[in-house]
Order: C-alpha cells, then structure tokens, then sequence
C-alpha cells in the first residue's frame, strides 16, 4: 500500500484525470445494502446466541429491531429519547390509557396545564422557520423523570442530563439470594406514587445487567411487570455482563427479558470483538424510528419504502461496517469458543475469590459474579484500602480499579483477556498480598 501510494504521487501527472470506469457501475450498490443485510443477519445470530426472544430479530413477523450502536452510552441516549418521545405523545394525546389513571388527580391538572402551554408553542412558524418537533416538544420535559439504580454507570445520568430530564437514583439493597446490590420492586413502586404527586411524569426505567462498580444486576422480572403497568419504556443496560448470556447457565440474569422494551450489551468487552461493537435491540423498532425521522430530498431513494434504513435509530447519520466484525468471530471461533472463553473467566474469578477466603487476609465486598471479583482488607477503613490500592497501581506489575459502593471503599480484580492462566490469578493475588506486606512493614 505504501509503495502504490508513493507511486501515485510520483506519477500523477502521467495519469488521466478521468476514470476509464463506466458510469453508473455503482448504482446498485450506492446506499450499501449488503452492509445494512449483514448487520440485519448478524444481529438476528446474537439474538439466538444470548436466548434472547425473538421478537427483537429483524426477520421476525413483529417491528422488532437490532441494531449496532458505539457504546453503550449510545444506546441509552437513544432508549431515553425514544422513551421521551413516546411520553411526549401520550401527553398530547389526551385519550391515551397512559394518562386514564389521573384525570381527577393533581398530575392531571398539571397536565391540562402542559398541554395549553404546548399548544401555544407548537405552531410553526413558516415565515420565521421555527420549528418544534411534534415528538420532542420541550415544553413537556419539565415534568418527565427517569429511573435508574444508584449503582447505573454514570453514562446514564450524562445521557438523562443531555436529555432534558430528571432521573432520580433509586436506593439499590442487597439482594437476599445474589447478595449483591438491586433496585427492588417496592423502592421503583414507591418512587413512582412519590413522583406522581409530586406532578411529574415517569416515563423510563433504566435497568442494570452487570453494574460496573460490582457486576449486580437487576430483576427484570420484578421490574418489568410494573413498567408495563405504568407505561414506562424499561431499557436494559447490559454493557458487561450481557455477553455472559451466551452461556444457558448465566441466563437466571435475564429472566423476564420478554418484558423488556430496548436491550444492549457491548459486544467489544467479553465476545472477543474489537472496540466498538455495542449491539442493541427494540421491542418496537418501528415506532422508536417514527420518532427521529427526518426525510428531507436529498437521502430519499427509490428503495425506502422496503430497504431498511438504520439513520433513524441513531444520533449519526453516517454509521461504520461494524456488522462486519461480530461476522468474522462467530464464524472464524465460534459460540463454543467464546462459550468456552466466558466460561474460564468466571472459573478463574472463582479461584482468586477462593485465595482470598483461604488466606483470610483480605475479605469480599460482594461474592465473586462472572469474572469480576470485589474485595478488600480484612477489618479495615476506606482509607487502608485507598492506600493499598494506590500503591499496588505504583507497584506496576498489576492494575486494579477500585470503587465505592454506599460509603465503602473496595478493590477490583476484572478478568478480562482471553490470554489470562490460572497462574496469572495466582500472582495478581500473591501481588496485593506482597504489597500489603510492605505497606505494613514500614508502618511498624
């Protein structure tokens, strides 16, 4: 490639400065249609491989939908939107089931009160060229707030932040069979009838697979049931542990996905796919993409009425081949090996979790949950641990993020590469142990 390039240059002027390439070979090819099939196709093989239902494949009979975004950040900015978007609606429709429950309540007052406000400024204006979008009308976002657990990573709070919403954190307690920490039934119950008489207007809930201070997770089957009920979108952020699906034995993690509206995992963390690969899926990806099309002139085409158009489930206009990549994995390695690959993660997990109960040195925050492992000095303040952390990092040999979790400071050992041996758990242990040592040896 270097050589044809320096050979362009030096030779350009001998060349023509039109093509001997008939015009018009293109126009088969020219919105990319095999790009778009591919991701279709592709998308339609993660849905079998991590049990997910099938309503969310493209080729299913319903409007669901896959597609990939760049992160998991993408994706729930586009969750929030949509579920923005669809409140919006309901409000302006006054006849809508969302609203049947308050015609007699404050909110309902409220309400009346929004919906004159919004017809005093949804007239565009022709002359002036304003517009105000029928589906994002800001007038109503005043009142909207979204949920998520106080675990949620932090993109979540940007993305409610660039939306215009509120979210309220949700008290996340530890759950009595997966000892980790979960949003419960009750506290999202509560929250709404709280919120509600308070005139606003839940609309979202964003739930957690895998958070990334301890890889909790969250009920869907204890959530979903009450944001159908309360017409809330429910969007699943599933950015580690979702690719831990493709294993039958982790999938207790998604139970009651069938209640679920928008669903994504980044396949770049755990499905050996190179960063960004973070596939998402809709429930109804036929009405999510009603509220952000935008059709002027010039990106119609004589194929829109059936060709699939993924512009309209994304921020960008322009999207990379990304599809290409999670084709070339699954058919160079396979499910099994990637099965294989989850597999040993969590077992070597398990086995620093095993060094650090043996040793009674250090003490888990959390219990081992697929490949992360929380701990921390045994009988210890946060700020030991503040002090250990830093100086294993100064130390070099290995890395650990540390977090925090109500107050309490812990470590974290991630599993993450394909290369990682038993050996390799045995020594970052032997690390933090060595480390600690020395941190108290100078200290007496």
């Amino acid at each position: 490639m270097v050589d044809f390039v320096a050979d362009f240059w030096e030779n350009i002027r001998e060349r023509q400065p039109l093509p001997d390439v008939k015009p018009g070979y293109i126009s088969d090819v020219k919105s990319g249609p095999a790009m778009t099939e591919l991701e279709m196709a592709t998308l339609d093989w993660l849905v079998d491989v991590l049990g997910l239902p099938e309503h969310f494949k493209n080729s299913h009979s319903g409007p669901g939908t896959g597609i990939i975004q760049n992160t998991a950040s993408d994706a729930t900015i586009i969750a929030i939107m949509a579920a923005r978007a669809r409140a919006v609606e309901a409000v302006k429709n006054e006849s809508s089931s969302i609203f049947s429950w308050m015609a007699s309540t404050e909110l309902g007052k409220t309400v009346r009160g929004i919906l004159t406000k919004v017809r005093q400024s949804t007239i565009e204006d022709e002359e002036s060229g304003i517009i105000c979008p029928y589906y994002h009308d800001p007038a109503i976002f005043e009142k909207l707030i979204a949920y998520c657990s106080d675990q949620a990573h932090s993109s979540v709070e940007k993305d409610s932040m660039l939306c215009g919403v509120k979210l309220r954190k949700l008290k996340s307690t530890v759950d009595p069979e997966f000892k980790n920490y979960t949003v419960t039934k009750e506290v999202l119950e509560n929250a709404i009838k709280e919120d509600r008489a308070r005139g606003l207007i839940p609309f979202v809930m964003i739930a957690t697979m895998g958070t990334t201070s301890s890889c909790s997770i969250d009920r869907l089957d204890e959530l979903g049931p009450i944001c159908n009920r309360e017409h809330m979108w429910l969007h699943v952020d599933a950015a580690y542990a979702g690719s831990f699906l493709a294993c039958p034995e982790f999938r207790y993690m998604s139970k009651g996905m069938e209640l679920v509206d928008s669903f994504n995992f980044n396949a770049h963390k755990a499905m050996l796919i190179n960063f960004d690969c973070s596939p998402m899926w809709f429930k109804d990806g036929t009405t999510a993409a009603k509220y952000f099309t935008i059709d002027p002139v010039y990106l119609k085409h004589e194929h829109q009425a059936v060709a699939s158009d993924y512009r309209n489930l994304q921020v960008a206009l322009g999207r990379r081949f990304r599809a290409l990549k999670i084709w070339f994995v699954l058919r160079k390695l396979g499910v099994e090996f990637i099965q294989a690959l989850l597999r040993r993660q969590n077992i070597q997990a398990i086995l620093f979790a095993k060094l650090i109960n043996d040793d009674q040195i250090f003490e888990l925050f959390v219990p081992q949950h697929l490949g992360l492992v929380c701990f921390r000095i045994k009988d210890s303040t946060n700020e030991e641990n503040e002090e250990l952390c830093t100086a294993i990092n100064d130390d070099r040999r290995i890395h650990l993020v540390p977090s925090k979790v109500h107050g309490t400071f812990f470590l974290r050992l991630s599993v993450c590469s394909q290369l990682t041996t038993d050996d390799d758990i045995r020594f970052a242990y032997n690390v933090c142990k060595d480390v600690l040592g020395r941190l108290k040896g100078r200290k007496n």
